[in-house]
């Protein structure tokens, strides 16, 4: 399988390019379990769900801890078949495609029980896209109704789920979506947005 992340953070501040940079220092503890590019665009980080979500979590922390406005966007993937298999990518964190949508939404609730705590707020809007055959809408609702019982859930909007919440919490339950619903071997992305410290909610 081959998952991972095309991640970009936009700061807005005079002084960008430090909120940058000293926001991708937080993906130093991460290096040996993630391959990680960087270029001028954005930033590919590529491994397991277990791995990858901790590492945007605390990359997103890291910048919120700055106080200023940021937002991160991030489109991830897994099981993409233009990809070729990675051995980095290698988990066990996927769903059983044999276990009823009930079971999944409770291993799933299960699994961010007792979330890490950051201290940074974190506002994100999400999509889930399921690829391949099988019924899409199914495993879509079964999600949904998964994040109304995350405690992170704030509200549906057009085209996507609002998440709101500590940023552990939140990355938690974004990890769960990935996992828990679509296929463990087919193709399923996710389309993020994360903001913090936005004047908008002052």
């Amino acid at each position: 399988m081959f998952a991972g992340a095309q991640v970009s953070l936009y700061p807005m501040t005079d002084g960008f390019v430090s909120v940058i940079l000293s926001s991708l220092k937080a993906l130093d503890p991460w290096r040996d379990q993630l391959r990680i590019e960087t270029d001028d665009i954005s930033t590919l980080m590529v491994g397991p769900p277990e791995v990858l979500f901790p590492a945007l979590r605390d990359l997103f922390v890291q910048a919120a801890g700055t106080g200023e406005h940021v937002v991160l966007r991030c489109t991830l993937s897994r099981g993409c078949p233009g990809e070729p298999d990675d051995p980095i990518c290698q988990t066990s964190s996927l769903a059983n495609p044999d276990e009823p949508i009930a079971a999944r939404q409770q291993k799933a609730l299960m699994a961010i029980a007792d979330p890490v705590e950051t201290g940074e707020r974190a506002d994100a809007q999400f999509s889930l896209y399921l690829m391949g055959a099988g019924d899409h809408m199914l495993e879509i609702m079964g999600c949904i109704d998964f994040l109304k019982q995350s405690g992170t859930f704030d509200r549906s909007k057009n085209f996507c789920t609002r998440l709101t919440g500590d940023a552990g919490p939140v990355f938690a339950t974004l990890q769960q979506a990935f996992c828990q619903f679509g296929a463990p071997n087919g193709h399923v992305t996710i389309d993020l947005t994360v903001s913090a410290n936005s004047p908008s909610l002052r």
